[in-house]
């Protein structure tokens, strides 16, 4: 481990030199890289610092116990006892600092709640879950705007899609997919009695654009006369083209130009516009096996949270955490659940690490 995080020290003391340069600077591309790197090993190089100098401390301050003045000694014990029980702690930090990092955490995402089992009361608790989610965005510094709703009569929704841009979004969201289940007292209901209802939560990063790289040697052009009534040099000129994409078969057909060169350009731009689509349709198919698989049937079985009204407590059950501070959580205080979902996960990694 030590290892490698010296050789991240080495290539952060490297960006440090290559951004100092004006070279760099004046391509903003390259800069805006190279800071992005930069930023990302500034937190692991870091901690890793304050080791080696708490380590550094921990050797001077065992020299000092030998020394001839008592309160010293006295002082250099106390230190040796606060950097012994701070280490382990930093170590633990070390390691998860060098865990994998899943690509999407950086993006941001599209939240997509359902109400689920339930009827009326699911869409209202749906309503209330979009509530929790827009203010927890809205404290932290997020956008969220609202692609998609159809709502109730009553305030309800029976579905909302919107989506959250901002800083690393996605790595704190992703654990919210699943079922949602709520019982509570419904404002309908006359004698008093509990009802659970549920709502489905789907989590996804946005997709990015879908950047084409078509190469040349996929391609296939076709040059023939013209058809169809047209000019002078129309139909007796090998103006047309088709333009063939070998990997997909996709085929566009160019005339309406005098210049041969003219319509394989504009045979090139419609071809890349389907392509564009058909990469678009296959993500869009992708997302949808995905949230089929985050959102499962929306009933009360699959659950992963409940939020129970009369106890006031909120658990979720994949972490076997329960927190006694629903009214808090539903406006949007959301950290100590994320934050422990995120500390498990972290845990699992690090043991999956360890028996590799």
């Amino acid at each position: 481990m030590f290892s490698k995080l010296e050789n991240l020290e080495r290539r952060f003391e490297d960006l440090e030199q290559q951004l100092s340069s004006p070279e760099v600077f004046n391509d903003q591309d390259r800069y805006r890289q190279l800071t992005k790197t930069h930023s990302d090993l500034k937190l692991v190089v870091d901690a890793f610092r304050k080791y080696t100098d708490m380590k550094r401390d921990l050797e001077e301050n065992k020299l000092l116990l030998h020394d001839s003045d008592p309160e010293m000694a006295q002082m250099a014990r106390e230190e040796i006892k606060s950097i012994e029980q701070a280490l382990p702690v930093l170590e633990q930090d070390l390691k998860i600092l060098l865990l994998p990092k899943d690509p999407m955490d950086e993006k941001n995402c599209i939240l997509e709640i359902r109400a689920g089992t339930g009827g009326e009361e699911a869409a209202l608790f749906a309503a209330d879950l979009f509530r929790m989610y827009s203010r927890y965005a809205e404290t932290t510094g997020w956008r969220l705007e609202i692609l998609e709703s159809s709502e109730t009569g009553t305030g309800g929704l029976k579905e909302v899609i919107a989506i959250v841009k901002g800083d690393k979004v996605y790595s704190r969201l992703k654990f919210e997919s699943g079922i949602h289940r709520v019982q509570r007292v419904p404002a309908t209901e006359t004698q008093g009695r509990i009802h659970t209802s549920a709502a489905t939560v789907a989590v996804m990063p946005e997709a990015d654009e879908v950047d084409l790289n078509i190469r040349p040697e996929d391609l296939r052009f076709d040059v023939y006369r013209s058809s169809g009534p047209g000019g002078q040099s129309v139909n007796t000129t090998d103006s047309a083209v088709r333009v063939t994409h070998i990997p997909t078969g996709l085929v566009v057909c160019c005339q309406d130009e005098k210049s041969q060169h003219k319509n394989k350009a504009k045979g090139l731009k419609i071809l890349s516009s389907r392509l564009l689509q058909l990469e678009q349709d296959k993500q869009h198919a992708q997302q949808a096996e995905q949230r089929k698989l985050l959102v499962g049937s929306g009933d009360r079985s699959g659950r992963i949270r409940t939020y129970n009204f009369p106890q006031g407590r909120c658990t979720d059950h994949r972490i076997n955490l329960t927190l006694y501070k629903l009214e808090a959580i539903m406006e949007g205080d959301l950290d100590d659940l994320l934050n422990a979902l995120v500390t498990h996960d972290q845990t699992e990694a690090l043991q999956a690490q360890a028996q590799a």
